[in-house]
């Protein structure tokens, strides 16, 4: 008896993407039968008049069969979108695979391990930000034993270790200036338009994590006993660093030419993707240019990592491999987007959603939009997932409601960043935990407070950049 209430007792399990994707599908195909048909008013170039809206007066269905034949069009009609994701995953694999990430950390650490401990501590979350802000993905869970590490040297205890890695490295991946790409291609906004505007609010928010750690760290430094691991066993008189682990700190003597010349490729494409359209002011080619970038990026940066012609195609097709299936999930959200459209039903649903927000300050309905993201990223923390669940609904709001679509975009950003630290969902921060050793619960208690103000300064930043006219820069 007791084992099956031990059974039951098991942890929530979420469904497999797949199975949350068909089941919207099905969804979306019900309410076609359900929901009145209807549509906005366009002006002369096509684009929704959100004062203008009447029902049609019969229902257009479509049919679960029918849905599952408008599938390659979804996928045909996402083609641009997938190629760019899937050839941009095989780029950050090879470099990933050349080693050149493992050996920036290493060196910083080496060349940082006699400064002051508050020095020593920023600059490693510095570091840790701008590594997630720009070349973040779940594969940075390989960062937390050098945080470990580092914290055992400085007899701090696991929650920093977890603050100076994953901490870190989540609030850059969260609000970085190239994380929400796919979001943005999604939304029919220039990829990257608002580099420089997320560029700084990566900063800032950097800025803020970093107090809230060396204020914690200030604390138990005080009393060990303020430790939230304190009650976990943790003692700072008890911690030693074996020599193995003072061997990983101290590998990192130099930074190699080589390491040097694949970072600056790496990180040079962001700089002429940024640069081409200001430039040229041409807009419409973004996708091409990176495409062609991520492809010479790939090649590039295998040759200077010493691989053969063989390891650099393995290493593409592994990239390749990683991001299929969420090219797969675009492909169905556009699915999604065209079986509400043929029932005519996406019209009626942004009608009634965005009716009672007609009113409202402009600013208030980007703010809507952060909750509403933050609201199902806790459960679903991947970025792609929300976008394509919930774009196919926040597009046409925008555009019903006449905000910038870079706005909502922005919001998105906001909405999904966040609460990468606190959702029991999201495999890079439960690792972490386990390979920091602090149970989620502690970690949750630890950072709740700490994304409440992020996400309140977020509606801030909302607000003004609404209220000041700001356009994508």
């Amino acid at each position: 008896m007791g084992v099956n209430k031990a059974e039951k007792k098991q942890a929530f399990k979420m469904p497999h993407l797949f199975w949350i994707m068909m089941g919207l599908l099905l969804i979306a195909s019900l309410l076609t039968y359900v929901i009145p048909a209807g549509e906005f008013g366009k002006d002369a170039n096509g684009n929704i008049i959100g004062t203008e809206f009447s029902y049609l007066g019969y229902q257009t269905p479509v049919s679960l069969w029918k849905m599952f034949m408008l599938v390659l069009q979804g996928l045909i009609n996402s083609g641009a979108v997938i190629w760019t994701v899937l050839v941009m995953g095989a780029m950050t694999a090879v470099v990933m695979a050349t080693g050149a990430i493992d050996e920036l950390l290493n060196w910083a650490i080496y060349k940082l391990k006699d400064k002051n401990e508050n020095i020593l501590i920023s600059i490693m979350f510095i570091l840790m930000v701008y590594l997630g802000g720009f070349g973040g993905s779940d594969a940075l869970i390989a960062v937390v034993p050098i945080g470990v590490v580092f914290c055992k040297k400085l007899k701090l205890d696991p929650i920093c270790a977890i603050g100076v890695s994953t901490y870190a490295t989540l609030i850059g991946f969260g609000t970085g200036p190239t994380k929400q790409f796919i979001t943005q291609m999604m939304m029919d906004v220039p990829v990257y338009g608002a580099f420089f505007t997320m560029f700084i609010s990566m900063n800032f928010f950097m800025v803020i994590g970093l107090i809230f750690l060396l204020r914690y760290v200030k604390k138990i430094r005080k009393d060990p006993s303020k430790s939230l691991m304190w009650s976990e066993g943790w003692n700072p008189a008890n911690m030693t660093v074996s020599k193995e682990e003072e061997d990983m700190l101290n590998k990192g003597t130099k930074l190699s030419l080589k390491t040097i010349l694949i970072l600056a490729v790496f990180l040079g494409q962001y700089i002429i993707v940024v640069a081409y359209p200001l430039i040229t002011g041409d807009t419409g080619s973004i996708l091409y240019l990176m495409v062609a970038l991520s492809l010479l990026v790939s090649i590039i940066t295998g040759f200077l990592g010493g691989f053969s012609f063989a390891r650099i195609g393995d290493e593409i097709v592994k990239g390749l491999q990683s991001m299929v299936f969420v090219g797969f999930v675009i492909g169905l959200a556009m699915v999604m987007s065209l079986v509400m459209t043929e029932g005519h039903i996406i019209h009626t649903i942004v009608y009634v959603l965005s009716r009672p927000l007609m009113d409202l300050p402009r600013a208030i309905v980007g703010i809507g939009v952060t909750v509403i993201v933050a609201l199902v990223g806790f459960i679903i923390p991947s970025a792609t997932s929300k976008a394509a669940i919930l774009v196919p609904i926040i597009k046409p709001i925008s555009d019903a409601l006449n905000l910038d679509p870079n706005l909502a975009v922005q919001a998105f950003q906001y909405g999904d960043g966040f609460t990468h630290l606190i959702t029991p969902f999201l495999g890079w921060m439960i690792g972490s935990c386990i390979m920091a050793g602090v149970p989620f619960t502690k970690w949750f208690q630890w950072v709740i407070p700490k994304v409440m103000v992020f996400i309140v300064i977020s509606f801030g930043i909302m607000y003004f950049l609404t209220e000041s006219g700001w356009t994508a820069f």
